[in-house]
């Protein structure tokens, strides 16, 4: 199934990656007392079963959010620790425009629709799986779509029209 339409969006880059685990100390173990991302806040949900450390790696435009859950019920769904990969999340600088566009295009939303997320930004996600009626999805991955935030969107554009305009001078460095 190829997409019909001009793509009303643009994924401007990775915002988060979520990792699971039955205990956030084994995580914690690693990428907070190992590695040194800054543990900058916490999200606890029961409807989302999910108690996490929200933690920093990078700075800038370059920030991206290193989320380390565990459920708060092991036996209860959604299960966060499982897979261990639980979702990457990515910026998208019109999230609205996206959904539908994306579900106009085939691609199978999980259920919950555009909500506020644990950063405060408004998020949705991809499902994993496809079904008869979406055939398109995250072949086996969870995809959060986050909506980028205005700073963001602005220093995207205003990249992208740098290099837009670097290229057609044919300035290879200027190329993306």
């Amino acid at each position: 199934m190829s997409a019909s339409g001009e793509r009303p969006f643009r994924v401007l880059g990775v915002q988060q990656i979520a990792l699971g685990a039955a205990s956030k100390a084994e995580l914690r173990a690693l990428w907070v007392d190992r590695l040194g991302l800054a543990v900058t806040g916490w999200f606890r949900s029961e409807r989302e079963n999910v108690d996490e450390d929200v933690c920093i790696v990078g700075a800038g435009l370059g920030r991206v959010e290193v989320d380390l859950m565990e459920p708060i019920d092991p036996g209860a769904k959604p299960a966060v620790h499982l897979p261990p990969l639980n979702h990457v999340g990515l910026w998208i600088d019109d999230l609205r425009s996206a959904v539908a566009w994306l579900e106009a295009n085939g691609v199978r939303m999980a259920p919950g629709g555009i909500r506020a997320g644990a950063a405060g930004h408004d998020i949705c996600f991809i499902h994993p799986r496809p079904n008869d009626a979406f055939p398109i999805a995250g072949a086996g991955v969870l995809i959060e779509l986050v909506q980028a935030p205005a700073d963001l969107v602005d220093a995207w554009r205003e990249q992208d029209g740098d290099q837009a305009a670097g290229s057609t001078r044919g300035d290879a460095a200027a190329r993306p």
